[in-house]
C-alpha cells in the first residue's frame, strides 16, 4: 500500500508539474521577455515553447507508461515469472541470480526502445535537430546493449556473489565493489568508451590558441585535451561539458557549439567548465554519490531480510538478487520527491562554475554564448518555476543572465 500511495503521487505529482509548465511556457509564447529582447527572435521564442511543449507531452506519455511497466514488474509478477523461468535452467544461485539481473535490464531497454525511436525521428525530426540515420540508430543500439552485458554481467555476478556468500555484510562489501566500478567507469569513459560512439579531435583554431594556453595556466589546470565532438552526426544541440578524473580529465565542446561560437565565446564557456574542476564538483558528486549508495545499500541490507518486502511487491520466492532488482525499481518513486534538493545543489555549482568564468573571462561572452545555446537549443527562457525546481540541473535562463549581468 505504501508503494502503490508513492507510485500515485509521485506519477500525479510529475504529471501536474509538466501540465503546469506547458501552460506557463504557452503564456509566455507570444512575446520575448524583456531580458531577451533583441537577442532572441520571437520565431525562436515561438519555436522554444513548441518544441518544450511536445517534450512535455512525450514526458508523460512515458511517465504512464512507466507506472505500467512497473506495475506489471512487480504486483503483476514479471520478476516472479523471470526468477522462476531462469531457475529452470539449473545455473545455480550466481548464474541464475547474474541471469535475472542482466535479463531484466536487457527488457527494460527493449520496452524503451519504442517510445526512444519515436523520440528521435518524430519529436527531434520534427523540430530539426534529429540527424540520426536508422543505421547509426541501430549501430549505437547494439554497442549499447554489448556494453551491459560487457560491464553489467561480470558485476551482476560479483554482487550476486557477495549476497549469497556474505549475507551479513554483503551489503557493505557491494558497497566497495560499486564504488570502484563506478570510479573506473568515470575515468574509463572518455578515452575508451565515448569514442565509441563519437569522434573526438582537439580544438583546432589559431585565434583560440593564445586565449586558452592563457586560461590553462591561469587557472592551472592539466588534462588529456580539449576536444571537439561529432555531435552533429546525431544531433543540432549543441553542449560541452567537463568528464573524468584524473589524468583522463578532459572538456569537450559538440562540433554544433564549436561552429556557433566566437574565440571569446568559447573561452567563456572553457572557463565555465574550469569552474566545475576548480571548485572540485566532480569529487564532491562522487562523495554524494558514494554516500547515498552506501545508505541505499544499508537500507536494502535491511529489507532483503524483510518477508514482507517481497510479499509486498509480487515476490512469492524470495531471493538475493531479486531484492536488489525490487530496490532499483522501487527506489525511484520514492526519489521523486527529493529532485528539487538534487537540483537546487547543482544550479548552485552551475552559478559558481559561472562566477568563475565572469572571474577569468568576459562574463558578457559567455552570456553571448548562453543565449546562442537557448536559442540553437530551442531551450524556453519561461519555465515554470515550480517545475524548474524539479528539473532544471541549471538556473533559469533570466536568473543566470542576471547575475551574469551583475558581475560584467
Amino acid at each position: 500500500m505504501i508503494f502503490l500511495a508513492a507510485l500515485g503521487l509521485a506519477t500525479a505529482l510529475q504529471y501536474w508539474l509538466t501540465g503546469r509548465h506547458q501552460a506557463h511556457v504557452m503564456q509566455h509564447r507570444h512575446r520575448v521577455p524583456d531580458a531577451f529582447a533583441g537577442r532572441i527572435s520571437l520565431a525562436a521564442h515561438q519555436k522554444a515553447a513548441d518544441y518544450t511543449v511536445a517534450r512535455g507531452h512525450l514526458d508523460n506519455v512515458d511517465l504512464v507508461i512507466g507506472g505500467v511497466v512497473l506495475l506489471g514488474w512487480t504486483l503483476g509478477g514479471g520478476l516472479q515469472w523471470l526468477d522462476t523461468a531462469l531457475r529452470e535452467t539449473g545455473f545455480g544461485p550466481v548464474g541464475t541470480g547474474t541471469a535475472v539481473l542482466v535479463g531484466a535490464f536487457v527488457i527494460v531497454a527493449m520496452l524503451d526502445l519504442p517510445l526512444g525511436i519515436y523520440r528521435a525521428f518524430v519529436v527531434e525530426q520534427r523540430f530539426g535537430f534529429n540527424r540520426m540515420t536508422v543505421p547509426l540508430f541501430v549501430s549505437d543500439t547494439i554497442k549499447k546493449g554489448a556494453l551491459l552485458v560487457v560491464f553489467g554481467a561480470p558485476l551482476a555476478a560479483v554482487i550476486v556473489w557477495l549476497m549469497t556468500t556474505w549475507q551479513d555484510l554483503w551489503w557493505f562489501y557491494t558497497w566497495l565493489v560499486w564504488t570502484g566500478f563506478m570510479i573506473f567507469l568515470i575515468w574509463l569513459y572518455p578515452a575508451v568508451i565515448a569514442p565509441l560512439f563519437n569522434r573526438f579531435t582537439p580544438l583546432e583554431n589559431d585565434a583560440l590558441q593564445q586565449r586558452i594556453q592563457n586560461l590553462l595556466k591561469r587557472t592551472g589546470f592539466r588534462s588529456r585535451g580539449i576536444y571537439v565532438m561529432d555531435g552533429s552526426r546525431r544531433s543540432g544541440h549543441g553542449n560541452a561539458y567537463f568528464t573524468g578524473v584524473g589524468a583522463n580529465k578532459r572538456i569537450v565542446f559538440f562540433d554544433t557549439l564549436a561552429n556557433q561560437l566566437e574565440p571569446g565565446e568559447l573561452e567563456a564557456v572553457l572557463a565555465h567548465e574550469l569552474g566545475h574542476f576548480r571548485h572540485g564538483h566532480v569529487r564532491k558528486r562522487l562523495l554524494v554519490t558514494a554516500l547515498t549508495s552506501f545508505a541505499g545499500l544499508a537500507l536494502l541490507g535491511w529489507l532483503a531480510q524483510q518477508q514482507w518486502f517481497y510479499a509486498g511487491l509480487g515476490i512469492q520466492t524470495p531471493a538475493p538478487h531479486i531484492a536488489l532488482l525490487l530496490f532499483i525499481l522501487v527506489v525511484p518513486v520514492f526519489s521523486v520527491f527529493l529532485q528539487p534538493l538534487a537540483a537546487w545543489w547543482s544550479r548552485a555549482h552551475e552559478y559558481e562554475a559561472d562566477n568563475f568564468a565572469a572571474g577569468q573571462a568576459s562574463a558578457a561572452d559567455l552570456i553571448g554564448a548562453l543565449i546562442k545555446l537557448y536559442t540553437e537549443n530551442a531551450a524556453t527562457v519561461t519555465p515554470d518555476p515550480l517545475y524548474s525546481a524539479f528539473h532544471d540541473s541549471h538556473p533559469p535562463a533570466a536568473l543566470r543572465i542576471a547575475n551574469l549581468a551583475a558581475r560584467a
